[in-house]
C-alpha cells in the first residue's frame, strides 16, 4: 500500500502555539487518529533551549524575545521570520526506530531541498545539523514519545543572522550561521513559501511515501481543542 504524508503549510506561528499543536498531533498520531505529518512554518522571534541545554550558551537574551526551554535535543537555537521550521510527526516503525538513523535522514532531507535551489550543503562528522563550507544553514533537535517523533529542523532561509550573536548556536563554540540569501540565492527560493516545495519533495522521497497529500489547516489546528487528545501520552 502507497505510504502519504500529510503536509500542512501553517505560515507564521507563535511559538507556544506550535508546541501545543505538536502535543495533540503527536497523540493521535501514537492512536493513529491520523497518518504522518510534517508541518512546514515560520516562527516569530524566539530563542528555545533543549532539555539539556545550558542556559550559558545565550549569550545575551534580546528584550522582547520570549525564551523557551523545551523536550527537545540540543542546545540553544534561534527562530525568527525567513527561517523554514518543519516539524515531523511521523511513527517509526521496524528498521526506522532508530535515533541516529531518523538524524541523518533529516539532514539528507535539506542537503537534497538545497541541492535543488543550487546550494552544495553536507553533513559534518559528530555533529548534528547542515553546513554549506564552514558555515551553519540548517539546525536539527528533535523529540521522539513512543516512536513518535515531534519538534524537527528550522533551515535559514532569509533571516536576520544577527539575532544568532546572542548565542552559541547549537552550543558549537566558534559556528558561524549563514541562510540561502547570505549565500547569494536571492533570485529563486528566496522566501519560505517558495522554498518549502523543494523540503517537502525532499522529505518525501528520503522516508520513502508515495506521495504528498495537502492539509486542511484549520482541521490540524482544530485538534488542539479536541477532548480526546487533552490528556497525556
Amino acid at each position: 500500500m502507497e505510504r502519504s504524508l500529510i503536509v500542512a503549510r501553517m505560515g507564521t506561528v507563535d511559538y507556544a502555539a506550535a508546541t501545543a499543536l505538536q502535543d495533540a498531533l503527536v497523540r493521535a498520531r501514537q492512536s493513529d487518529a491520523i497518518g504522518d505529518i510534517l508541518l512546514i512554518l515560520e516562527h516569530p522571534h524566539v530563542f528555545t533551549l533543549g532539555r539539556g541545554a545550558q542556559e550559558s550558551f545565550l549569550l545575551e537574551p534580546i528584550p522582547g524575545v520570549p525564551i523557551h526551554r523545551v523536550s527537545r535535543g540540543g542546545e540553544v537555537t534561534y527562530h525568527g521570520p525567513g527561517q523554514l521550521v518543519g516539524y515531523p510527526i511521523i511513527k517509526l516503525e521496524g528498521a526506522a526506530r532508530d535515533i541516529g538513523k531518523y538524524l541523518r535522514a533529516l539532514e539528507r532531507v535539506l542537503i537534497n531541498a538545497l541541492g535543488a535551489a543550487g546550494l552544495a550543503a553536507e553533513q559534518r562528522d559528530g555533529f548534528t545539523g547542515v553546513w554549506v563550507g564552514t558555515r551553519k544553514i540548517a539546525s536539527i533537535g528533535v523529540g521522539i514519545r513512543r516512536w513518535v517523533t515531534f519538534h524537527g529542523f528550522a533551515l535559514n532561509v532569509a533571516p536576520d543572522l544577527a539575532y544568532f550573536n546572542a548565542m552559541v548556536p547549537c552550543g558549537i563554540a566558534g559556528c558561524e550561521m549563514t541562510s540561502m540569501a547570505a549565500l547569494g540565492n536571492t533570485d529563486t527560493n528566496a522566501t519560505v513559501g517558495s522554498f518549502a516545495p523543494l523540503v517537502e519533495s525532499a522529505f518525501v522521497e528520503a522516508f520513502g511515501y508515495g506521495r504528498a497529500v495537502a492539509a486542511d489547516v484549520d482541521s490540524i489546528r482544530r485538534l488542539v481543542d479536541d477532548p480526546a487528545l487533552n490528556c497525556e501520552a
